[in-house]
């Protein structure tokens, strides 16, 4: 439900029509705008009466929200949300960023040196992941607080903001502590008790990764459990889903930005290479997600993939991204963004 109040509404009766609103058990959400105040409410509305709303001199509207989601909806919030992630603006109009860094970090030495060379090829941002969700309980499973330490060090000598993945509610003080962008993977995607923690305990933004086979309502339902509960930073990241599909690893579709942005204020980046899970499709689906005017990319980048421990399939090299870069520029012109 969203009420507007009328321009020179007696402050004193707006305070006291929320208040009894909220008797009801919904929260309030107050949203100022240079004209207007307009206030949305969330949980169950079905006790409260429209009409006794609108008897109070102090009301100018009311409308029922018909959808589920209503605090990442563009109803109650119809301008683009930008979120700063450290200095790095991602949403509205800002610049297509990119997020780059290997999937795992294998050592500190080695992640300082892709940091350098992701940084110098046009990266903003840099991934790496301490915590690793692995099919395999024999598979390399992360570094843990020691990849949170070399994150915080790359961070100290390039200066870009760090992202990593978070699995558990247990290590949510030590990612508020350390990392500027904290990242929900596919596999937690629909973890309520997770998302709700991240809400209540964080204002760090949260990039929520789409889940292996959930639609995207499903997603966007998920981002508002994190809303709802107190957090309004939150980035949407597309990875491709499962399909029946074998030639890539996961079934990426680039038309996921557009509707995402018609649906929700929030921004959306585009993980190109566990969507394609070789590096020779990762190029061409990051440029056709920049010409769906993607807020980002987030790519795995590492200068020895060969090797790399993990999802080095899907590795690109460093030179690689900056020519991806070197690309997107013009087909973000071209699409009246920069990058």
């Amino acid at each position: 439900m969203i009420i507007t109040m009328k321009r020179d509404a007696d402050p004193k009766k707006v305070r006291g029509l929320l208040d009894g609103l909220e008797t009801h058990g919904v929260k309030v959400f107050e949203i100022i705008g240079t004209t207007y105040s307009v206030y949305g409410l969330t949980g169950d509305t079905t006790g409260i009466d429209d009409e006794a709303i609108r008897a109070h001199k102090c009301v100018k509207k009311v409308v029922r929200i018909a959808e589920k989601y209503k605090l990442v909806g563009r109803l109650l919030h119809p301008e683009d949300s930008v979120i700063k992630v450290g200095d790095i603006p991602i949403g509205g109009d800002s610049k297509v960023q990119v997020i780059a860094g290997p999937c795992s970090i294998e050592n500190e030495s080695m992640l300082l040196r892709i940091a350098e060379q992701v940084k110098e090829a046009g990266a903003t941002l840099l991934r790496g992941g301490a915590y690793k969700p692995r099919t395999s309980p024999y598979a390399f499973q992360g570094l843990g607080t020691e990849g949170i330490r070399a994150l915080v060090k790359a961070r100290e000598v390039t200066g870009m903001p760090v992202v990593s993945e978070l699995m558990n509610t247990d290590k949510i003080d030590e990612f508020e502590e350390n990392v500027d962008l904290i990242q929900i993977g596919a596999r937690n995607m629909q973890n309520f008790g997770l998302l709700k923690d991240l809400g209540k305990r964080t204002t760090k933004p949260i990039m929520l990764k789409r889940g292996f086979s959930n639609t995207i309502e499903e997603w966007i339902m998920c981002a508002e459990y994190i809303v709802h509960s107190g957090n309004p930073n939150v980035i949407f990241c597309e990875r491709g889903i499962r399909t029946f599909e074998t030639q890539t690893r996961n079934t990426l579709d680039p038309s996921v930005v557009q509707i995402i942005k018609q649906k929700t204020h929030l921004p959306i980046v585009i993980d190109p290479s566990h969507a394609a899970g070789t590096y020779k499709l990762v190029e061409p689906s990051s440029l056709a997600a920049i010409a769906t005017k993607t807020d980002g990319l987030m790519i795995e980048a590492h200068d020895d993939p060969e090797n790399a421990l993990s999802d080095g399939p899907q590795c690109i090299k460093p030179e690689r991204l900056r020519s991806i870069i070197a690309k997107g520029k013009k087909i973000a012109e071209a699409v009246g963004r920069e990058m």
